[in-house]
C-alpha cells in the first residue's frame, strides 16, 4: 500500500455524491442521528455527546423524483465542506471513504498497555507491513491457488496494491479502501481465507492435527496469509480483521451483509508457525519452459559460465528468473541480449528460492522475430504475459 488518503480531505463534488451513501458512511463511523425533517434531510452528529456539541451535519435526503428540491446540492455541499472541517478522526475516514467508492478493511492490534496514546514507530510499521502482506497474498490467491506463491503473480498484485487506499486512524488501527469492482474479488478471497485459517487453526488447537490447512489452500490459505498473520499478531493481546461492503455496491452473493470479524490471539502463533512451515516445505518446484529477454549478464572471469537474468515473457508466473549457464549457453544469452532478441529454454523453477531460479536449464534459444513482432515485442514488454502471447500466438 504506497498511497495514502490525504487527497480524501479535500470535499468531493456534491453533485457525484450519493446522500444515502453518506447517511451509511456515517453510521459506519459512529455518527448519529439526531434528529431531521422527514423526507428532506437528517441531523448526524458523532457518537460522544461531547462530539455532538460541537459538530453536527444537515444531510439531504437520497435525490428522488419526490424528494428532490432547489437547494439539495447546496446543503450537500455544505455538509462536505463541514465534514472536511471537522476535527473527528472518523470525519477523515468517511470522506476517504466517499474519495474511493468502495470496500473498507480494517485492522486492529490491541496492545498492552503503555505510557500516553502515542504508538510505537516499530509497532506502526510492523502493522503497515504485516497489512500490505496481507492484500498481497490475497491478490495472488484471487488468481490462482497455492500454499507457497514465492515470486509468482507479483505484477498482479503490485497492479492491485496501486489501486488501494490507505487510511489513518488512532491507535493501532489501519484501514484501507479497495475500489469496487475492480478490488471485490481480492477482498472477498481475503475474507474467505481468513474465515478458514481460524477454522483450521481451531481444528489445530483441538485435535493437533494440520489436515484443514492442508484443505484451506483451496479458499485462499496460503504462506504469505500465515506469515502475515503472525508478523500482526506476535508482540499484541490479540488481532481483528474486519470488512464493510461499499454501501452504494452493497454485499456481494453468499456473503453477510456485514461479516463477522475474524480475530486471533497469540495463542494462535504455534499453528499459524507450523502451516507457513508446512506450506513452504511441501510446495513442489515445478518444470518450465519460459521465453523471456535477457536483462543482466554476469560472470567472474572473461571466458566460462555465468549467470543471466531473464525478465519472462511467457511460461511461469514470475517477473523475472536468474539462470546459471555454460560458457555455450551464456555466448548465446549474450548474443541475444547485444541483438535484442528474447530466449527461450528449459528447467525447474527451484521452490527453495522463491521460484526465483531456473536450475537445470536446456540451452538458451533465441526466439527470431522480424521488425513487425520486434514492435509487438516491446508492447509486450509492458502489456504483460498475456499480450506477448497474443501477439505470438502462445
Amino acid at each position: 500500500m504506497s498511497r495514502t488518503a490525504e487527497d480524501a480531505l479535500v470535499p468531493p463534488d456534491p453533485e457525484r455524491v450519493d446522500p444515502g451513501v453518506l447517511v451509511a458512511l456515517l453510521a459506519r463511523h459512529g455518527w448519529r442521528r439526531r434528529g431531521g425533517a422527514p423526507g428532506r434531510y437528517t441531523l448526524d452528529a458523532p457518537g460522544e455527546p461531547e462530539s455532538a456539541a460541537r459538530t453536527s451535519l444537515l444531510v439531504p435526503e437520497r435525490r428522488t423524483a419526490g424528494a428532490r428540491y432547489a437547494d439539495h446540492t447546496e446543503l450537500l455541499g455544505e455538509a462536505l465542506d463541514a465534514l472536511a472541517r471537522c476535527g473527528e478522526p472518523s470525519a477523515r475516514e468517511v470522506l476517504t471513504a466517499l474519495a474511493v467508492p468502495g470496500d473498507e478493511i480494517r485492522w486492529h492490534r490491541e496492545r498492552p498497555p503503555a505510557a500516553g496514546a502515542a504508538v510505537p514507530w516499530t509497532a506502526a510499521e510492523q502493522l503497515r507491513g504485516a497489512a500490505r502482506a496481507m492484500l498481497v497474498s490475497a491478490a495472488r490467491a484471487e488468481r490462482d491457488r497455492f500454499g507457497y506463491f514465492g515470486a509468482r503473480h507479483t505484477g498482479h498484485a503490485d497492479a492491485f496494491l496501486e489501486q488501494v487506499l490507505v487510511g489513518h486512524a488512532p491507535g493501532h488501527q489501519l484501514t484501507a479502501y479497495v475500489p469496487v469492482p475492480e478490488g471485490r474479488r481480492t477482498v472477498t478471497t481475503l475474507l474467505r481465507a481468513l474465515q478458514a485459517t481460524r477454522d483450521a487453526v481451531d481444528y489445530q488447537r483441538t485435535t493437533g492435527g494440520m489436515e484443514a490447512f492442508d484443505a484451506a489452500v483451496g479458499l485462499g490459505v496460503c504462506h504469505e496469509l500465515a506469515d502475515s498473520l503472525i508478523r500482526m499478531v506476535r508482540g499484541t493481546e490479540g488481532v481483528v480483521v474486519a470488512l464493510a461492503w461499499a454501501p452504494a455496491a452493497g454485499p456481494p452473493a453468499g456473503f453477510a451483509t456485514v461479516p463477522e470479524p475474524v480475530e486471533f490471539s497469540p495463542g494462535d502463533l504455534p499453528a499459524l508457525e507450523a502451516a507457513s512451515d508446512r506450506y513452504v516445505r511441501e510446495e513442489p518446484s515445478v518444470d518450465v519452459r519460459v521465453t523471456g529477454t535477457v536483462t543482466r549478464l554476469r560472470r567472474p572471469r572473461p571466458s566460462g559460465g555465468g549467470t543471466i537474468r531473464l525478465r519472462v515473457l511467457v511460461g511461469a508466473d514470475v517477473r523475472h528468473v536468474r539462470v546459471r549457464l555454460p560458457e555455450e549457453g551464456y555466448r548465446i544469452a549474450a548474443q541475444a541480449h547485444l541483438v535484442g532478441l528474447p530466449v527461450r529454454l528449459s528447467g525447474r523453477l527451484e521452490r527453495r528460492t522463491g521460484f526465483r531460479h531456473l536450475t537445470h536449464p536446456s540451452a538458451p534459444a533465441p526466439v527470431h522475430v522480424d521488425e513487425a513482432d520486434r514492435d509487438r515485442l516491446m508492447k509486450a514488454l509492458h502489456g504483460g504475459v498475456d499480450t506477448f502471447e497474443d501477439s505470438f500466438g502462445g
